[in-house]
């Protein structure tokens, strides 16, 4: 993990993660320049390297600040970007009440360095907006925490998601803020920026298995995928479910949305980097994608008692990892099943056996 490479102040936010295997490496940039964003670069090359022209970045032309050395290395590349929150509550007998939207490139981020810990491999995006004319972040705040993997494994805190080494969490936090309505709803728009080639789907899918998030039985998966739809080239996956609490309960749950995928028909906020990494190719080749994920019910009551949302999204490269059932849930549904089906074999067995003994008593008539 590095903290704004290249550059002694702190007056910006830029991690970098690199994770290195024999043959290739992986390379996930966060920043708050901007509009809060992550780079995903896959390499085929170990010893690729991150390079950051900050006097170029940090203008008004950003574009070509940021790459990979050695360029030829890159196989796949995309991005990020969390735009905006929007509040809304519903004003009945009107229909929907929407209050003046949170531009999160124009919020005022916390040196990420005083919440980064190299050992937990953690990192924590804070920030409020730049001017509050409400007051509703007096007293909260907005942020993104960062956790990268060194192997596989599941997530202690629900909703437990499952990761590889490949991937990263990012944990979506609203606390202390002060909604504007009654019964008040948010809703966070998510950008992906893809490169000529790949294509995003959105994939949800269902179990019966609840054993790790109860109550929880719907996974949903953000896809870039080949156009030919022949490989999987990365995602974001989490499940249907956001969480009221510090210390997450099964009754602490929020309902959770994805409000379907559209092609994005607007810019992305200037002077991110992903403007730096793409450049001119993000207005002609890169194919722009938006997703809305909504948190609360009809009433919207959990975030209006409490004050504080959490919602944790898995990013990575190739393949979302699949749960299965466990050990324990596999032994339990065995002996649910399989009792009575023995004891349906022994009891028609016992009914042969009784009925061959009953009628070889007789000899056969002639």
């Amino acid at each position: 993990m590095q903290y704004n490479p290249g550059w002694n102040s702190s007056s910006v936010n830029l991690l970098h993660v690199q994770a290195t295997g024999p043959r290739d490496s992986l390379h996930y940039v966060w920043s708050s320049i901007g509009a809060p964003a992550v780079l995903l670069v896959a390499t085929q090359s170990p010893s690729s390297a991150l390079r950051v022209n900050w006097t170029q970045l940090l203008s008004p032309s950003p574009a070509g600040a940021i790459r990979i050395d050695p360029p030829d290395s890159v196989v796949y590349s995309t991005a990020v970007v969390f735009t905006k929150l929007f509040e809304f509550s519903e004003a009945k007998p009107s229909g929907e009440l929407f209050y003046p939207t949170y531009d999160l490139s124009e919020f005022s981020w916390d040196s990420l360095n005083h919440t980064l810990n190299r050992t937990a491999l953690t990192a924590e995006l804070r920030g409020v907006p730049a001017t509050d004319p409400g007051g509703s972040f007096s007293n909260g705040s907005l942020a993104f925490r960062v956790t990268a993997y060194e192997a596989g494994g599941r997530d202690e805190h629900l909703p437990s998601l499952l990761h590889t080494a490949d991937s990263s969490q990012l944990e979506f936090v609203l606390a202390g803020v002060a909604p504007r309505g009654n019964g008040s709803r948010f809703v966070l728009e998510v950008a992906t920026v893809e490169e000529a080639g790949a294509v995003r789907r959105l994939r949800s899918e269902r179990s019966i298995d609840d054993e790790y998030t109860p109550t929880i039985f719907e996974v949903l998966s953000l896809l870039a995928e080949s156009r030919n739809g022949s490989s999987t080239l990365g995602f974001l996956q989490w499940k249907a479910t956001a969480y009221g609490s510090r210390s997450p309960r099964r009754e602490d749950g929020i309902w959770c949305r994805a409000q379907g995928l559209q092609v994005a028909n607007w810019t992305l906020p200037v002077s991110s980097i992903v403007q730096a990494y793409f450049g001119e190719s993000l207005g002609s080749t890169c194919t722009i994608s938006a997703l809305n994920v909504s948190f609360g019910g009809e009433e919207g009551q959990v975030y209006q008692e409490k004050r504080y949302l959490s919602w944790s999204v898995l990013l990575g490269f190739g393949q979302p990892p699949r749960d299965t059932f466990s050990p324990l849930v596999i032994s339990i549904t065995a002996v649910a099943l399989g009792t009575p089906l023995a004891m349906l074999l022994l009891g028609s067995c016992m009914v042969l056996l009784a009925q061959r003994r009953r009628y070889s008593e007789y000899e056969p008539i002639n």
